[in-house]
């Protein structure tokens, strides 16, 4: 059985910082590319980060120089440091896994965190 468990958020001021855990098991988390996305109220689910296997990273425009996402292969966890946070960056913010197997993909996403910035 394949769970995602986020961790980390909570209330911050602006200006704020957090650091999101999403810890993984059942999945050979070493081969998963990882990503962060976030759901605020209205809106579409967006991606915020994702973190090849390897290493390679990549953001969404509004979160590069304040976001800076990480993974520990040993520990099978993703991490998610947000500094500089604004109030829209409110949001619900979800762990994804993710792999490419055969042209086919399979998503695994867990139950989210809520990040709150107000002051």
């Amino acid at each position: 059985q394949v769970q995602l468990v986020e961790s980390g958020g909570g209330l911050v001021q602006p200006g704020g910082s957090l650091r999101l855990s999403c810890a993984a098991s059942g999945i050979i988390f070493s081969s998963y590319t990882m990503g962060w996305y976030r759901q605020a109220p209205g809106k579409q689910r967006e991606l915020v980060a994702t973190i090849l296997s390897g290493g390679y990273t990549n953001s969404a425009d509004f979160v590069k120089g304040r976001f800076t996402i990480s993974r520990d292969n040993a520990k099978n966890t993703v991490y998610l440091q947000m500094n500089s946070l604004k109030p829209e960056d409110t949001a619900v913010y979800y762990c994804n896994a993710n792999k490419i197997r055969n042209g086919f993909r399979t998503d695994y996403w867990g139950q989210g965190t809520q990040v709150t910035v107000s002051s």
